[in-house]
This record gives structure tokens, sequence and C-alpha cells, in this order.
């Protein structure tokens, strides 16, 4: 068995006590609310986590992407919802031999579907206020569920009102955010029942709005991904599910005053926060990137062969870089969990 010290780096190391507390935790709540638990499967893109997600609550899972899809199909998970609307039909036919429920928010997209003879449950992406994709109003969503209800093999099911906006913002503008964009989703359910058209699953919600999220009346399936393993960016925010997921780097040259470079630069974490990884047990430290390969820890008292590991500042992007996650229990490696197969461990 490896011990943590074996580890090649850098490399990402998933704390086994911590990831299934914030597992247990979110089931737990999600059960004591009535809703159903849909974790997106685009913060880990790991088939064995989503395994561990269903076991321990969880209806099924998020995926981003065709090839997500693809991947937890082929690893035997089959209660799936594609999140984003797709852009060619050849794409639909993908989507559609995996089995996953579907979103769209156009009328060409519910076109690419019909076409196929396998049954594919449909719901209608509704823009609550990001304006990335989704139908732009209740009109344009109830003419999109008049194309699909037309379409033999499509099934409605409801709404995705989906809102990334006050995920990272205060607590207060976070809970405005949840309520004003489920305000705009009382009005579409309430057209939709009117037109005889399904609400059976309104699906939504994040890691950074889950307690306002889950008291929300109109919600039934709530899409947190990010609590899993969390990251930085929402433990500033006072998020408080434990930071399960850590990059392990080893120091590879001490010879200044004051500071050490580690392993892991640019090519190891996520970039896109406005704030570095922070180092774990090292009180004080402080992390700069120093090129692709390389990164300063400022601190008294690191030598070479020193292991260190770092909170990412953005999860998802992180893990996007890695093949496989290194999980261990205490200081023992127990298993190798691949990410998007693309390590066969």
């Amino acid at each position: 068995m490896l011990h943590k010290s074996d580890v090649p780096t850098p490399a990402l190391l998933l704390d086994l006590d911590s990831f299934e507390k914030n597992l247990g935790r979110m089931a737990a709540r999600a059960r004591e609310c009535g809703k159903n638990l849909r974790p997106h499967a685009k913060a880990h893109k790991c088939a064995e986590i989503s395994r561990r997600q269903i076991d321990a609550g969880a209806c099924g899972i998020c995926v981003a992407t065709i090839a997500e899809a693809e991947v937890m199909a082929n690893a035997g998970i089959t209660d799936m919802l594609l999140t984003s609307p797709l852009g060619e039909p050849l794409k639909a036919i993908r989507a559609a031999q995996t089995g996953a429920m579907v979103v769209v928010d156009h009328p060409c997209q519910v076109a690419w579907y019909a076409l196929s003879k396998r049954p594919i449950n449909v719901l209608v992406d509704l823009d609550v206020g990001d304006h990335r994709t989704r139908a732009r109003s209740v009109e344009q969503a109830l003419e999109i569920a008049r194309e699909i209800d037309r379409a033999p093999s499509l099934r409605l099911r409801g709404i995705q009102a989906y809102s990334v906006s006050g995920s990272h913002a205060g607590p207060q503008e976070r809970r405005k955010n949840s309520e004003a964009a489920f305000a705009l989703v009382a009005e579409a359910v309430d057209a939709f029942k009117r037109n005889g058209f399904s609400t059976e699953i309104l699906s939504g919600g994040s890691t950074g709005t889950w307690e306002v999220d889950l008291k929300l009346a109109e919600l039934t399936e709530f899409q947190a991904g990010s609590y899993a393993l969390m990251d930085l960016a929402y433990r500033r925010l006072g998020i408080d599910f434990a930071n399960a997921l850590t990059v392990l780097a080893t120091v590879i040259s001490a010879n200044h005053r004051g500071f050490a470079t580690v392993d892991a630069g640019y090519k190891a974490f996520s970039t896109d926060r406005p704030f570095p990884p922070e180092p774990v047990n090292l009180p004080g430290a402080k992390y700069r990137f120093a090129g692709d390969e390389f990164g300063i820890v400022e601190h008294d008292g690191l030598k070479v062969g020193d292991r260190i590991e770092f909170i990412p500042p953005h999860i998802d992007p992180t893990v996007n870089l890695y093949d496989r996650i290194y999980v261990r229990r205490g200081e023992a490696i127990q298993e190798t969990w691949p990410i998007m197969d693309r390590a066969r461990c």
C-alpha cells in the first residue's frame, strides 16, 4: 500500500474521512427538506465519486458535457441529467445513447432529440438571471414545451432553473439572488400547469446557496456539486463543508531564506480566482505562482523533499488538470480513482 509520501507530485489527494462526512451531511439535509439530491459531476469528473454520492442517497447525478455523460454511462451510472443545451445534432444523438435526461433552450434542439427512437426525458432550461444559455422568458419556455409535447419520443418532465450569479457573493446577496430566481420559476411553473405541461421536476441550486435553495418550495432536485470536495473560494464565503481535496506538492528547492520552491505552478491549480492556493497546516505561509511548473511558498524552515498540501482556489478546473485522484485514509493511500477515464488505475 502506498503512503502519502510515495505519491508522485503534483497530485490530487482526497481525504476519505472528510469526503464521506460531506456526502452524508448534504444527503441528510436534502432528505430533511424533502428534496432529491442530484449532485453535479462536473466538479470531479470521476465515476467512483458519483457512485459514492448515489450510495449516500443521491437520486442520480448531473453532467455538463457529452463526454462526462459517456464516461458515467460506461461506468454503469444511468440516472443522469445533462445540464447544458447542445449546439449540434450529432451530440444530441450521442446524448440520447447515454440515456441521460436532457435540457433544451431552443426548438431546434427539440427537433434533434426527436429524431431518436429512444424515449428521452426533457427539461426546459429557463434563464433565471445568468444570461448564458436558457430560454429568455416564460413565453419562450412555453413555446419550447409545446414542441416537446408534439414529439412522440420525448417526455417533458419539467424545468431546469439554475443560477450561478449569486453563488459567490455575500450571504445576503446569495439569498436575494436565489429567492428572485425562484420567483421567476414560480411564474413559469404556473404557466406550465395552466397549459397542461409537466412540472414534476424543478432542478437547480448550487453549493453556494445550498442553505437557501433546499428550503425553497418550488425546488424538487438539488444540483450542488462542489460540496463533496470543496475549494478555497467557497470556504472564504463561509461555506463550511470540509476541504476534502487538496493538491499535494513537494519542495524542490530551498536555497533562499524565507521561502522555498514547490513543483506545483500554473499547471497544477486553476487560475481563474483572484487569490492563490492556500497551504495546509503551515500557519502564516503564503503561496505565489512562479511559472508553469513552480510555486513559491513563503515560510521559514522548509527543506527539499518536504510535502505540502494546498487548498485549490476553484475545484472544478483544478480537477480537470489531472488524470487521477489519490485517495487516502490518514496517511495511507487506499485507492486511485481515474478522472474522465484518462488513467486506468
